[in-house]
């Protein structure tokens, strides 16, 4: 199975690099096709697929110091309620008084139901080569509870409007040696990067096509990678200071770009390049 995947991700990588030859107007048009087939050929075999297994054993096995399960763990729709749960996030919790994110939110409950230290849980929260990550593997588990749900994150809540407004700030804010900005590859209809088309995060169309898909498999990587993930890269190579992981930085864009895909549906795990 793995020998297999790894061979499909070595061959559409091959694919993307050979298209790289053909005239600038003509590449868009091959690459799209050739990943839409792609994503066809593996919509049977998402290598994410496999995490998701793993995610699910991992919220069922008791662990840590306390020697329980994450099945207590309340991601706003109660204690061990996943149906939809990921679809609402980040929210507002009473407990913690913050509006947290999956991630923000799993730590949380892996350190006061499991007993497990902050510090101890975040250190792998990406997978790397020979290592992999138990964060990725719930969100995974998580995120695939609310495919086909629609996304609903209102930030109606006033703490969740506070982040929703911080988020839209730093979207449009430029910073960094660069004078950088999302806005300035995610603000406008049209725009590409490479070979890679860049979708308007400020429309609900855009956002919900760029947020139903995550936690997604990437196949330039050979990795399952979260939302959390995802916005520190665009940080660094924005050239941004990169913000730690679980940074309320992190959150506030997240928090606008959900409210802004409210009323999309989920298809997650998805498959990117």
């Amino acid at each position: 199975m793995r020998q297999t995947l790894w061979i499909k991700t070595l061959a559409a990588a091959a694919l993307t690099a050979g298209l790289t030859s053909l005239p600038a107007h003509a590449q868009d048009s091959r690459v799209n096709d050739e990943l839409a087939k792609y994503r066809e050929a593996l919509a049977d075999g998402n290598p994410a697929d496999l995490l998701e297994v793993r995610g699910e054993g991992l919220w069922r096995e008791k662990r840590g110091p306390k020697q329980a399960s994450l099945e207590a763990c309340d991601l706003g729709l109660g204690p061990g309620k996943l149906e939809g749960a990921y679809a609402q996030l980040p929210r507002y919790f009473k407990d913690t008084g913050k509006v947290m994110d999956v991630e923000s939110r799993l730590v949380h409950c892996m350190v006061s139901l499991q007993g497990f230290k902050a510090d101890e849980v975040t250190r792998h929260w990406y997978s790397k080569p020979g290592t992999e990550s138990d964060i990725e593997a719930l969100v995974t588990f998580i995120g695939a509870k609310s495919n086909g749900l629609k996304i609903h994150a209102p930030a109606s809540h006033p703490e969740e409007a506070r982040m929703a407004k911080m988020g839209e700030y730093i979207f449009y804010r430029r910073s960094g040696p660069q004078d950088f900005s999302c806005a300035i590859c995610h603000g406008q209809e049209g725009k590409r990067i490479r070979l890679q088309e860049l979708g308007n995060l400020t429309t609900p169309a855009g956002a919900g096509e760029a947020m139903k898909t995550w936690p997604s498999y990437r196949v330039s990587q050979g990795a399952v990678w979260t939302m959390q993930r995802r916005l520190i890269d665009c940080m660094r190579q924005a050239r941004w200071p990169e913000p730690n992981y679980l940074s309320d930085a992190v959150i506030a864009l997240e928090t606008f770009l959900q409210k802004t895909a409210s009323g999309t549906v989920m298809e997650t795990p998805g498959i990117k390049r």
